[in-house]
């Protein structure tokens, strides 16, 4: 079953979706929401595997909603009655916008999307116990403190990769791209959780977006406001963050 909540501030447009959803054999409607401050405590105690959010609500929009989850980050479509947001919902990584009034059809297709997404991420907690049991085996070995191997959850597989092959990290939305030579892989977590199990001889944190692997810059060049510009082996050029100036300044002293 896919546990879904309904969030928006109209009882009617709550109404309109739980009647959709109440047809759907696979959805169970954990729970409706009329504000966002509302939904962030529901989110965080019911833990939906969806949420309809709505955007333009008062005190707390939709997108603010988001953007102050913890750590748990549940599949989500936007519902709205103004299109001017569409642009942000997708960087937000929405599974979908449904823009009011919307009809059974296209109810039906942004919910087969959501299907989709979730199917792609039931994987979801094998892979973390995984990771896990990774970072456990390697902390109780003294010569391994660090993350060795990541488990990659893809089209429903299950992969690892050796961390000493990633070139760099790129923070996008609620993922991580993950950058060998010869592979990008979307790998689910926040920036700052795997800059803490990686060994800072070997990465080097030079932004809030980037982890860069130190043997793989082969560049840096000063920029304004104690900025660097760090060219990488294949010429990929990343501007440090002026709060990691300590952090990027170490490696001139490698």
């Amino acid at each position: 079953m896919i546990r879904t909540l309904i969030v928006d501030d109209e009882s009617l447009a709550r109404e309109r979706i739980a009647s959709l959803l109440k047809k759907e054999n696979d959805i169970e409607i954990v729970g409706e929401c009329s504000d966002g401050e509302e939904a962030l405590k529901v989110i965080d105690t019911l833990k939906p595997d969806l949420v309809f959010l709505d955007i333009q609500m008062p005190m707390m929009s939709g997108v603010d909603v988001i953007k102050n989850l913890s750590d748990y980050l549940p599949e989500v479509i936007f519902v709205t009655a103004y299109d001017e947001y569409a642009v942000e919902a997708f960087e937000m990584n929405a599974v979908d916008y449904l823009l009011k009034p919307f009809d059974q059809e296209r109810f039906s297709k942004t919910l087969a999307r959501a299907r989709q997404r979730i199917l792609v991420n039931s994987t979801k907690e094998i892979s973390e116990k995984l990771n896990n049991l990774i970072l456990t085996f390697s902390q109780n070995k003294p010569e391994e403190k660090y993350l060795t191997k990541l488990v990659i959850k893809s089209s429903g597989k299950i992969s690892f990769i050796n961390v000493e092959a990633i070139n760099y990290i790129e923070a996008e939305g609620n993922y991580l791209t993950l950058h060998t030579a010869n592979s990008k892989n979307l790998y689910r977590d926040t920036i700052t959780n795997i800059a803490s199990k990686l060994n800072p001889e070997i990465f080097v944190r030079i932004h809030r977006s980037y982890i860069v692997k130190i043997e793989n810059i082969t560049e840096m060049q000063s920029h304004f406001n104690s900025e660097y510009i760090i060219t990488l082996k294949d010429n990929t050029k990343i501007k440090s963050g002026r709060s990691y100036k300590a952090e990027v300044e170490k490696l001139l002293k490698h």
